[in-house]
């Protein structure tokens, strides 16, 4: 019987001593769990098509630190008391209606 050949991980196409790698789609999907390691371990991974970039996957802790935080949460009472509204003129002069002759 014969063995089928053990089918090995794409080697990097970084270039200029990029931190990620590059992954032909069509390898991303048959290396997926390969990518998220190397993703966690050694940086970004592009997957492109056709040649050109279409995703980067990134590692979740990468991902919080590039993204803005997450501002606090207040209750709404407390929020509407902040914007200082009680300092706004609100009041309007007395509206009698208009004159209309028929």
């Amino acid at each position: 019987m014969a063995q089928k050949p053990v089918r090995r991980a794409p080697s990097r196409k970084g270039g200029r001593g990029a931190p990620s790698a590059t992954w032909d789609l069509a390898d991303a999907e048959a290396w997926f769990t390969e990518i998220v390691r190397r993703a966690r371990g050694e940086g970004p991974q592009r997957v492109t098509i056709r040649g050109k970039d279409a995703v980067v996957i990134i590692a979740a802790e990468e991902l919080a630190r590039l993204l803005p935080p997450v501002p606090s949460r207040q209750p709404l009472v407390k929020f509407l008391q902040g914007l200082g509204l009680n300092e706004l003129d609100v009041g309007r002069e007395r509206d009698l209606g208009r004159d209309i002759t028929f």
